[in-house]
């Protein structure tokens, strides 16, 4: 039988000086191949065997995959805790069967917090390293009291404060880490206001601390005339109270993707991105003038990350989007039984559709539709607001 790969991961700071407890210290003398960044191997260099092999990783990081799999034990060096959004995480997932052992530094969040002095069993910690920017989304909408961000050369912090400041999340100041535990180059700042961060530039690596001064305003449905309308006409959108009860039909707690089709102003994704800001949210339009709308009403209400599509939506290639487990239909062109057979190809298992139906017409198509696709009708309301027609609202599961 053979013996599993082993893989040997070791944090480390920015320092020259580094510390390292005995075992690790006996782990580099015995050992040949090591592994990291070019940085890495800078700071490590006077502490390996003269006679080491080094294995820089570098993009592609499948080529440095292939160079390990010539080796049985490897010593990789990773920054901070590499098991924090770190390479102990990635050699986990891409050598399942390997023995990895880890021996964790501080990462460079924890750092800055130490450097501030500040208590951080409250701080929720985030990365735009290489990622998409939904995860800090995600936090700021939450209203989190304390968010640690790992950065990177095109997200760092002035791109964050700009952000922030875009969709109105004034209500945060940042403290910026730079080259952390490094002896020469590390600086800190502290509590700037973000207007005064936006526009600066800041060296790296670094990371950021965002500290919330107050809860921002947000309600709980937010009343039609808070959003832009469509050319003016306001009756054009999904009335709140209709819009709360839709969501709260389609169970969102529990779901990861939701699909809004017909999105107008964008107010159901709107409302379903702050209240549940945990789902990837998808809305498709046929008028190209909503995608502005979209945009103004996304940015007025601090709601980012919604994907607009635009276009004919029985035209799209739906698999370029992933797959719903919840959708609202709050627009279907007349042809409601073509886009629920649509739909039905993509839902996943468990899926739901909610419906708002504004004739007996519409009501009684969806019902068949529903039934030809053996699913049910598990739930309905229905419900007149004001002077309006009755709305049905219905859900297909």
């Amino acid at each position: 039988m053979c013996k599993p790969r082993q893989f040997t991961v070791i944090g480390i700071s920015d320092s020259h000086r580094q510390e390292m407890i005995s075992e690790v210290r006996d782990i580099i003398a015995s050992s040949h191949v090591f592994s990291g960044g070019r940085r890495h191997h800078e700071i490590m260099e006077p502490y390996l065997p003269d006679d080491h092999l080094w294995i820089d990783v570098t993009v592609p990081l499948s080529e440095v995959y292939v160079k390990y799999g010539q080796y049985d034990n490897i010593v990789v060096f990773a920054s901070g805790d590499p098991l924090f959004y770190g390479f102990g995480a990635t050699l986990q997932r891409e050598f399942p069967d390997a023995e990895i052992k880890v021996y964790p530094s501080f990462n460079s969040l924890q750092m800055l917090a130490h450097r501030l002095n500040l208590p951080y069993q409250d701080m929720i910690s985030t990365s735009v390293t290489g990622r998409p920017w939904k995860g800090l989304d995600d936090a700021l909408i939450s209203d989190h009291t304390l968010i640690g961000v790992l950065t990177d050369h095109r997200k760092g912090p002035a791109e964050i404060a700009s952000r922030m400041l875009e969709y109105g999340y004034y209500n945060y100041t940042m403290s910026i880490g730079v080259a952390l535990g490094n002896d020469k180059d590390e600086r800190i700042y502290t509590y700037i206001p973000l207007h005064k961060v936006k526009g600066e530039s800041y060296p790296g690596p670094n990371c950021v601390l965002l500290h919330r001064m107050g809860p921002r305003p947000r309600r709980f449905g937010i009343p039609e005339q808070e959003f832009h309308h469509l050319d003016g006409r306001d009756k054009m959108i999904t009335k709140m109270p209709i819009r709360l009860l839709s969501l709260s039909m389609l169970d969102l707690y529990a779901r990861h993707t939701l699909w809004d089709v017909g999105y107008c102003t964008g107010s159901v994704s709107i409302e379903a991105r702050l209240q549940f800001p945990h789902l990837d949210i998808i809305a498709f339009e046929k008028r190209p003038e909503c995608d502005r709308l979209l945009d103004l009403n996304s940015i007025r209400h601090g709601a980012p990350d919604i994907i607009g599509v635009t276009g004919d939506f029985f035209e799209a290639d739906l698999t370029a989007y992933p797959a719903p487990d919840a959708v609202f239909i709050g627009g279907h062109g007349g042809r409601l039984t073509e886009m629920l057979a649509k739909l039905d190809r993509v839902l996943r298992p468990g899926g739901v559709i909610v419906f708002n139906s504004v004739s007996d017409d519409s009501c009684r198509e969806f019902e068949e539709a529903v039934h030809t696709l053996n699913r049910n009708i598990t739930e309905r309301h229905r419900i007149t607001l004001d002077s309006h027609n009755p709305i049905t609202i219905l859900k297909a599961q």
